[in-house]
């Protein structure tokens, strides 16, 4: 007899990341930056290679101090992980398990499905109107089971977005004991004031979560952070592993962030070639709702024109994002790479609008 898993574990599937081809294609599924990080970070990275023979600051002492400063928000709620990926794990992990709901939106960050299973949690989607979260939705769906409501605004993989005053009237509305989870991943292309929110995480009973892999270009370091409070944080601390944020990382992190002007700068830049190519795409008589990260979601006639555009687009080498797994059959999620990938996918995309091939 062989060993077996926990019954809910064997139930489940790991989470998938993009099929993205191989690193000879251009890949514009995964939402990594167009850009490479601040010459600062990669200069910091290289510094602290001659380090690595020591463990990092569990602590995250230097990164806390430059993120409470820039951003504004309190030192002592801050906590760092291993992208907003381990803040999410270990988040539901503390405060969700078998019998409890976990309550995301229809076309919330699959990954919250994921981590509610790992710990025998029920995932639950309320229904979003034109790709756009629901408040009102979130608070008709919710039930005493509910235990964490997730909101990502911006939202991935829809790249739309809500306005603070919703997530204000959302919070007001639940129950104090139902944690809310504010996923801000592309918080940095949010134009609105994050005061407001980043408030919230003071009440006890709320949680904003901001990554470094986006407008910082660090996917590859694995750096996230978020606000919690005293009581939530040390809840998570337990859950957490001890020095999970590498040497190379956090001192890559914290140049990055103390660069504001080469962060704004990246932002400015993925914005503009994203907005031109929604501008070119609507033009060509694609349907693409508005984006808010660095990202946009096209929309195709039905599941086989996607099939049949995706395949181009491989066989052009540029590898876009599927998303049968969130129920968007009639959609691919492009990410904003170079103008000169973006230039050649508009290029395929339009010539094959054109010539009707679906």
């Amino acid at each position: 007899m062989t060993p077996k898993a926990n019954a809910h574990i064997e139930a489940m599937s790991a989470f998938a990341l993009a099929n993205f081809g191989g690193y000879d294609q251009a890949t514009l599924a995964q939402n990594e930056s167009a850009f490479p990080p601040s010459p600062q970070a990669i200069e910091a990275g290289r510094d602290a290679v001659a380090r690595s023979h020591l463990y990092p600051d569990p602590d995250w002492t230097l990164l806390k101090d430059a993120i409470a400063l820039i951003y504004r928000v309190e030192r002592g709620l801050i906590l760092c992980g291993a992208g907003s990926m381990d803040l999410i794990a270990c988040t539901i992990a503390a405060f969700a398990g078998p019998g409890d709901e976990v309550l995301g939106t229809a076309y919330a960050y699959n990954f919250i499905a994921s981590a509610a299973a790992r710990v025998g949690a029920t995932y639950v989607k309320a229904p979003e109107r034109d790709f756009t979260v629901s408040i009102d939705a979130i608070l008709a769906t919710l039930t005493p089971a509910t235990r964490i409501v997730f909101v990502c605004n911006p939202g991935n993989p829809t790249g739309t977005l809500i306005r603070n005053a919703e997530l204000l009237r959302l919070r007001a509305a639940l129950p104090g004991n139902v944690l809310l989870v504010i996923d801000q991943a592309y918080g940095e292309f949010d134009d609105q004031d994050p005061e407001p929110v980043f408030a919230l995480a003071g009440r006890g009973d709320t949680i904003v979560l901001r990554s470094l892999s986006k407008a910082y270009g660090l996917a590859g370091a694995r750096v996230g952070w978020g606000l919690f409070s005293p009581r939530i944080a040390a809840e998570l601390r337990k859950m957490q592993n001890s020095n999970q944020v590498s040497t190379v990382s956090l001192a890559m992190a914290l140049a990055a962030v103390e660069d504001q002007a080469y962060m704004r700068a990246t932002v400015a830049r993925t914005a503009e070639i994203r907005d031109r190519f929604v501008r070119d795409l609507r033009a060509a008589g694609y349907a693409v709702p508005e984006s808010r990260t660095n990202f946009v979601l096209v929309r195709f006639p039905d599941a086989a024109a996607v099939e049949t555009a995706d395949k181009t687009l491989r066989g052009a080498g540029i590898v876009v994002r599927g998303l049968n797994g969130y129920g968007l059959t009639d959609c691919l999620r492009v990410t904003i790479g170079p103008q000169e990938i973006m230039g050649r996918t508009l290029q395929i995309l339009t010539s094959m609008r054109g010539r009707r091939c679906w």
